[in-house]
């Protein structure tokens, strides 16, 4: 199936929470319900992405962009892919006290309704910035910062949150993910590339506590010695309950250890601007539709969805879509000729979740530069 591109609003407009957006959770919701749906804490990075860019940088030349967006990286990829799909999101984070630290500040409280009350502005302490380059469908990055004062951005109780999305380090376990799963939070752990080369499970403590573990193809197969990542998805189960691998342009596999269910959605055809941020965007459909009790392979379909529309505009953080996006999607896709109706069908489920009407929703998009806009 193709994704015909749309683009959003100018990316100066100011978005409130005014908006109308929908909430997945709505038939779920009562009053003893925690105050937050997802929980989560990690590095917020100023990023700042080329596109537009015919190959990677040749040494000793200088090579210009056709594009270039500024917006909140890291961490905040998540917590603004999650807080767009209607989740109730609070993030712990250090934030530097310099323009930066106020502009990503800013963007996730004001911009998103990003809860902040457990993260904190670091005095003296200047913003992480990952500069990425995107290119022939990849992307390239050099980032620079240093670690905050010892002071632990992640409160030693976390809030009470339905779910937590933690990053799992080898080698190291994170206190407040073994807290939150005795509150009875769920938790979501994804992982980064093992520079020790051990990729050795027992070195993932934390994986103890999660219900659902998110590497790529690669990650997986390297962590349990199979030569197929679909092998590799059964393998985990021995290990956490859910077993979600990305496979890149094939799409994406998944077990349930719990149900006997497994399940593999094939990619989205788009022609990627920029795939920052995209495996953020594909965890937060996933726990998304985790949260709102959805099949598995709709979960699944749901996330690649939301990855593919992802990677059309500037920015991990600000690229991630809204309920109008989707919708809109979804209305222009069935309207192409041609489509494949067992294509269609797998993405139908959509229909009962999207209203047949919906005022757009003004989504922020990363800008070329910080300050416009700016009152005061």
């Amino acid at each position: 199936m193709t994704a015909t591109d749309g683009k959003g609003p100018s990316p100066f407009t100011r978005v409130t929470q005014s908006w109308a957006h929908l909430d997945p959770l709505a038939a779920l919701r009562t009053p003893d319900d925690p105050p937050w749906d997802v929980y989560l804490t990690g590095t917020v990075f100023l990023d700042i992405i080329f596109t537009g860019l015919d190959s990677a940088p040749v040494r000793g030349t200088e090579s210009w962009a056709r594009g270039m967006g500024s917006s909140p990286g890291g961490v905040a990829n998540m917590a603004t892919a999650l807080a767009r799909l209607g989740l109730r999101t609070s993030l712990a984070a250090a934030f530097g006290d310099d323009h930066y630290g106020e502009y990503c500040w800013d963007v996730l409280q004001q911009g998103e309704g990003i809860d902040l009350s457990t993260s904190r502005t670091v005095p003296g302490w200047h913003s992480p910035v990952t500069v990425s380059m995107a290119y022939e469908g990849e992307r390239t990055m050099v980032s620079h910062g240093h670690e905050p004062p010892p002071e632990e951005p992640a409160p030693d109780c976390p809030p009470r949150a339905r779910a937590a999305v933690a990053s799992l380090t080898p080698g190291r376990s994170a206190p407040w993910i073994a807290q939150a799963a005795r509150t009875g939070t769920r938790v979501f752990g994804d992982v980064g590339w093992d520079d020790t080369g051990a990729w050795d499970l027992a070195g993932l403590t934390d994986l103890r506590h999660c219900e659902a573990f998110l590497p790529n193809a690669e990650e997986a197969m390297r962590y349990t010695g199979t030569g197929c990542p679909r092998a590799a998805a059964h393998a985990l189960t021995e290990y956490v309950p859910v077993a979600v691998v990305t496979l890149g342009a094939e799409g994406a596999y998944a077990v349930d250890r719990r149900t006997g269910e497994s399940a593999e959605v094939p990619a989205i055809a788009v022609e990627a601007l920029d795939p920052t941020g995209a495996g953020d965007v594909f965890v937060a459909g996933f726990v998304t539709g985790s949260l709102a009790g959805w099949p598995l392979a709709d979960r699944l379909a749901f996330a690649g969805l939301t990855a593919a529309l992802s990677v059309q505009d500037f920015g991990g953080s600000l690229s991630a879509p809204g309920w109008s996006e989707i919708g809109a999607w979804w209305r222009r896709v069935q309207s192409v000729d041609g489509q494949d109706p067992a294509a269609l069908h797998r993405y139908a489920f959509l229909e009962r979740l999207l209203p047949a009407a919906a005022r757009p929703w003004p989504l922020q998009r990363a800008v070329p530069t910080i300050g416009f806009g700016r009152s005061g």
